[in-house]
């Protein structure tokens, strides 16, 4: 199969033509590797290549809604069996940890019959929104090389919108799904807290604030993985009511008229660019036309206390992943990167107290979201303040690397969690992506739609958050956009 036929088709659409016997899996595995050959040296999307599996398993009679479609997973908490997994970071990278057995999202994948033949770059540990890792490289933006992809699922963001693959996987710690959606121009559901396992290796992430799923260039594909992989498992901590039916029939009716809420200001009072604006000023004129009701308003969230509870939640976090992983392979400090320990530092100056009242912070977050949608369906804001920044343009301040060197030479690191400082630490770290948050912390359900593309022909994601488990809704309504403004035509402009 060429790759102008290819890219035409969403994955659905090729597993169709497999179960048509039209083209067989291994052909189409053979268009995929000629593809990512082709344009992954200008992307560094896919780090670890699969080949040898893939080839085996494309030759293989092969099951499921996807059965026969290629497919690269994430390198961050989706191990897989016999091969390496480094969580973008030299450390794991050097120790060349290799999975003793898939993670639950992979083998609930691998049934829906998918061909995996990589690994796909992300930022260390996923700490960032940006995959520029010292261990692989940065991520480049199939729109724009000079741009970044977008992290922490930089590399499955940059292989899909390049059409090397039609989804691939990806996670949501902080906004991981939808910052990269929002940067490439794909479709980004982030599912409720427990819609998605994460066992064997962990129960959850984060109290729940991560979740597992695909980025994918249609709405159905996203629909038909979710019926894939949703469900519990005997390691996951948290479990959530099945949907009645399956999302893939689900998003064959609109949607009902919905009643949303929308917002181009940043909750932490960061500066939200023109193009974000017009993005959701954009998509709240299409809503309109398609009869929904459309009304500017806010949840009575303070958002800088979110955002802060997040900040400590997510640093105190990874200071335990450093740890243990430090324990694990006996390494040092220079196995990690600068920006690594010094968020791990932070870390680690809070106290068990500190640490509780944040997560307890969490669940009044979550009280007046459920209010806030007493009144209405759904929350419309930008996936992103801005659209992809070029790469290198995001670092973290001298001066923010300097105070931390300073107080912990005097043995005053605490002094961090002080406002002055915090604040600082807040705006400098989430200015780029300062609304992706909150649906993390309340377990909520998010998506990042691809609705505009500015002049120079970069995406900027719309934004929706849903109340807990109706994802249904969510994608209810991403499918009548995309029929309204199909965004598939513009995969085609890409030129790499």
């Amino acid at each position: 199969m060429k790759f102008s036929e290819y890219q035409q088709y969403d994955g659905l659409g090729l597993a169709e033509l497999v179960a048509k016997k039209e083209v067989h899996p291994h052909e189409l595995l053979l268009t995929a590797l000629l593809r990512a050959a082709e344009v992954n040296p200008k992307l560094n999307a896919i780090t670890i290549p699969m080949h040898d599996y893939a080839q085996k398993r494309s030759q293989q009679s092969l099951q499921g809604a996807f059965a026969g479609v290629p497919f690269l997973v994430k390198d961050l908490f989706q191990e897989f069996k016999g091969y390496p997994s480094t969580f973008g970071s030299k450390a794991f990278k050097r120790a060349n940890y290799i999975a003793q057995t898939n993670s639950e999202i992979v083998n609930r994948w691998e049934k829906a019959g998918i061909v995996t033949f990589g690994r796909t770059n992300t930022p260390e540990f996923g700490i960032k929104g940006i995959t520029e890792p010292e261990a692989w490289g940065a991520c480049h933006n199939p729109w724009n090389l000079k741009h970044n992809s977008g992290g922490s699922s930089g590399g499955s963001a940059s292989a899909v919108a390049a059409g090397i693959v039609p989804l691939a996987g990806a996670g949501d710690g902080g906004g991981s799904i939808r910052i990269p959606a929002s940067y490439c121009g794909l479709f980004g559901l982030k599912p409720s807290r427990g819609r998605t396992p994460w066992g064997p290796h962990l129960s959850e992430a984060m109290h729940g604030a991560a979740m597992q799923h695909v980025l994918t260039k249609s709405v159905r594909d996203s629909a038909a993985m979710l019926d894939a992989t949703h469900g519990s498992e005997l390691h996951s901590l948290f479990s959530i009511k099945t949907p009645e039916q399956s999302y893939l029939d689900i998003i064959q009716r609109p949607p009902k008229k919905l009643k949303i809420a929308y917002s181009v200001k940043s909750p932490i009072g960061t500066k939200v660019s023109s193009e974000a604006e017009a993005a959701i000023l954009h998509t709240a004129q299409l809503l309109e036309s398609l009869g929904h009701i459309v009304v500017e308003a806010q949840p009575p969230i303070n958002g800088m206390s979110l955002a802060k509870d997040f900040i400590t939640t997510w640093f105190s976090q990874f200071a335990y992943t450093i740890q243990e992983t430090r324990s694990r392979f006996n390494i040092q400090n220079d196995d990690f990167e600068l920006d690594s320990l010094a968020l791990a530092a932070f870390g680690e100056t809070t106290t068990a107290l500190q640490y509780i009242h944040n997560l307890n912070n969490w669940g009044q977050y979550a009280a007046q979201m459920n209010h806030f949608f007493e009144q209405y369906d759904l929350y419309l804001i930008p996936s992103t303040a801005t659209t992809a920044p070029k790469n290198g343009e995001i670092k973290t301040p001298v001066w923010q690397k300097q105070l931390l060197k300073t107080l912990l030479k005097i043995g005053q690191a605490h002094r961090l969690a002080e406002g002055r400082f915090m604040e600082k630490i807040i705006k400098e770290n989430l200015k780029w992506v300062p609304f992706t948050q909150l649906a993390n912390i309340t377990g909520l359900p998010a998506m990042s739609v691809p609705i505009y593309w500015n002049n120079n022909q970069l995406p900027l994601g719309s934004q929706f958050v849903a109340p807990f488990g109706r994802e249904d809704w969510l994608l209810q309504l991403a499918q009548q956009l995309e029929q309204a403004q199909p965004w598939a035509k513009k995969y085609s402009q890409i030129k790499i």
